[in-house]
């Protein structure tokens, strides 16, 4: 099983990081000129949450709000779970499925590394199991 560093050595180490201060349609069309489903939120070089679609839609778009009067601190959800490029690819499965979460910044002495999604994780996951099925077929047909 392989590891975050893994997973990010192939997908890549860009994250979309956006300030809290700034108003939720800015971080919404930042988003959305990289095709981001979620965006960090970075204060001082530090991470101090995480903004998504969903939280857009739930916390400003149902309740009527302006997307250009509400701030990102006043959605961002703060309570981060985090991992290190050591992390096994498992234990982030396991933290995703136990908390519900679709996310997880990856920190290292608290500066920003990367980020890993589920859909990275599985995807990663399924292309390391082909690889090994196919190692497997050539030894087996080598033997045979």
């Amino acid at each position: 099983m392989g590891a975050v560093s893994n997973l990010l050595d192939s997908k890549g180490y860009d994250v979309l990081t956006v300030r809290p201060d700034q108003p939720v349609r800015e971080a919404i069309e930042q988003m959305e000129e990289i095709s981001a489903g979620t965006a960090l939120v970075m204060d001082a070089g530090e991470v101090i949450g995480i903004i998504s679609e969903r939280d857009v839609f739930r916390k400003v778009v149902l309740d009527e709000k302006s997307l250009d009067d509400v701030k990102v601190q006043d959605i961002m959800s703060s309570d981060l779970t985090t991992v290190t490029p050591e992390t096994s690819l498992d234990e982030c499965m396991q933290l995703m499925t136990e908390k519900r979460i679709r996310h997880l910044p990856v920190l290292r002495d608290k500066q920003l590394r990367g980020i890993v999604s589920i859909g990275d994780v599985v995807k990663y996951l399924v292309v390391e199991k082909d690889f090994k099925i196919k190692n497997l077929e050539t030894y087996i047909s080598g033997v045979m």
